[in-house]
């Protein structure tokens, strides 16, 4: 990924398209978790996309791309996030979406659901993304202990929901 990635700062449009192809998974998942749904996901993925295009050269480690790439769609999403003010209308049929049968395991999604925001999004780039502690607090802006902290709770909240036998609220 290396290669593709140093590639595609030197002006490589085939080698970004690659890159990208090879993000859309993890871009999916982590865009879904926080927008909870496909058609706004799909807007932030592209939206991240042309972005990092644009932006690649400022890039200044390459072995931090997939952070870096994740920090820009996690501000995507949340610039959808506040133009919608929190309401999302569904104007057409949605896209072809990425699909992770992994993460779309219906048990999983509504256990996530569960959880407010800010619970979600960390127990996704951990847990789905394999992304450590040190890593998310710098994607979120948030010490390490914040992440850490916020790990334990939404794995509280997980398992009382669940304890719950399927009933879910609101965490």
């Amino acid at each position: 990924m290396k290669t593709l990635i140093l590639e595609a700062i030197g002006g490589d449009a085939d080698a970004f398209t690659r890159l990208m192809q090879s993000q859309l998974q993890n871009m999916y998942k982590t865009a879904r978790a926080i927008l909870r749904n496909d058609e706004d996901a799909a807007d932030a993925i592209s939206d991240t996309i042309l972005t990092c295009w644009e932006k690649l050269r400022q890039l200044k480690n390459p072995d931090f791309f997939r952070t870096w790439m994740t920090r820009i769609l996690i501000n995507k999403c949340k610039d959808i996030i506040r133009t919608q003010n929190g309401i999302s209308l569904v104007e057409e049929l949605p896209e072809q979406a990425v699909f992770d049968t992994t993460y779309e395991n219906v048990e999983w999604k509504a256990a996530l659901e569960v959880l407010d925001e800010k619970y979600r999004l960390v127990m996704v780039l951990y847990y789905v993304e394999e992304f450590d502690t040190v890593q998310i607090g710098k994607m979120l802006d948030m010490p390490e202990s914040t992440v850490r902290s916020r790990l334990a709770r939404g794995r509280e909240k997980l398992a009382k929901s669940l304890e719950g036998g399927g009933s879910y609220e609101r965490a």
